[in-house]
């Protein structure tokens, strides 16, 4: 059987990894065998110089960041195909869709930022924890990157998720909602979407 790719995406400290996290634990206690993956996956040599820039340390443009987050993705494509093939759930904390509405946000291309990631394993469905920018600045108020620290661009990005979340393949959920609330819609949401037992 073949695997599926489950993204979640969203404004930082909208609950993607700890969506994503409960997610993979439900998926596994139901007999599913899942696996759980970020992005930006800063364990790799790109990752790294992401991780750089985002500190301050790097003054790369809007273009710059996007061309290393999805060579980010292209790095980890051999694992994510193997983990397909293999049958497993694939439960990603950010993918293909953060470039593209990110990239908008700063005023790039969409179809240039949607064709640079045609050769990448496409989402199944894709999850839109949907919170204000203000909300996510009263849940992390130290310590915020430079995209956090700004609250117009993440106003823009959240305008250009919710454009992207009218496509069929997503659901966009109100992340305002308690953590416990947010994963029964979550965990309803993919089973009945994606047919799993």
């Amino acid at each position: 059987m073949a695997g599926l790719l489950i993204a979640f995406e969203g404004l930082d400290q909208s609950g993607k990894q700890t969506q994503a996290e409960r997610l993979r634990d439900r998926l596994d206690a139901a007999g599913r065998r899942s696996r759980l993956v970020a992005f930006p996956a800063y364990e790799t040599a790109i990752g790294d110089e992401i991780a750089r820039a985002l500190r301050g340390e790097r003054d790369y443009g809007p273009d710059v960041m996007q061309l290393l987050y999805v060579a980010n993705r292209y790095e980890r494509k051999p694992d994510l195909q193997r983990w397909l093939a293999a049958g497993d759930i694939l439960v990603s904390d950010r993918y293909l869709a953060s470039s593209i509405a990110y990239g908008k946000a700063f005023g790039l291309d969409a179809r240039w930022l949607l064709d640079m990631q045609a050769h990448l394993p496409q989402p199944d469905l894709t999850v839109l924890l949907d919170i204000a920018p203000e909300t996510a600045v009263q849940r992390k108020r130290v310590d915020r990157d430079r995209y956090e620290r700004d609250l117009a661009l993440q106003a823009r990005v959240r305008a250009a998720y919710q454009q992207l979340a009218t496509d069929p393949s997503w659901v966009r959920i109100d992340g305002e909602q308690s953590k416990d609330a947010i994963a029964e819609v979550v965990f309803t949401t993919v089973t009945s979407r994606l047919a799993l037992p």
